[in-house]
């Protein structure tokens, strides 16, 4: 299914962009962040299973049960951002 991923913050810094579209296989968003994590070694520091990283789903907070759907926009931020 195709995606946005949305980067904010340190991760969006670290990644050196601000969103990228996918076409990915994963079906909740904690498979999502685990496939993210092989796409570069800069995603695996930043999106790091041991790190504070907040997601949402459509512009709504979520955890990584939540089922991914065609065309969602996902976001995964630090849990503390500035303006």
């Amino acid at each position: 299914m195709k995606i946005t991923v949305r980067y904010f913050a340190s991760i969006r810094e670290a990644l050196g962009t601000g969103s990228e579209a996918l076409e990915t296989g994963a079906q909740t968003l904690g498979e999502l962040r685990t496939e993210l994590l092989k796409r570069s070694p800069a995603h695996a520091e930043a999106l790091a299973s041991g790190r504070a990283v907040r997601m949402a789903l459509n512009q709504t907070m979520a955890d990584d049960r939540l089922p991914l759907s065609e065309g969602a926009e996902v976001a995964f931020f630090p849990p503390v951002t500035g303006g």
